[in-house]
């Protein structure tokens, strides 16, 4: 049994990534700015500082990646 159809489907998978993604761009903006705003001066970013933005984010990755049925 050849491996070969896995291969294909992942490097389709792979392909339509970035694609996908360019829909998530005001999400991964906000979760950028909160990182860079926690971690600012001599802030300490601590775990969890950013959870609201990172959901966000994660879920607009799951949507645009799901969408292209992968």
């Amino acid at each position: 049994m050849s491996g070969r159809g896995v291969w294909m489907r992942v490097r389709e998978r792979l392909r339509r990534f970035p694609a996908g993604l360019s829909g998530c761009g005001a999400e991964a903006t906000a979760y950028g700015r909160c990182v860079a705003s926690a971690a600012a001066g001599t802030a300490e970013l601590r775990r969890d500082s950013c959870l609201k933005e990172f959901k966000a984010l994660r879920d607009c990755f799951a949507r645009e990646v799901g969408a292209g049925g992968g």
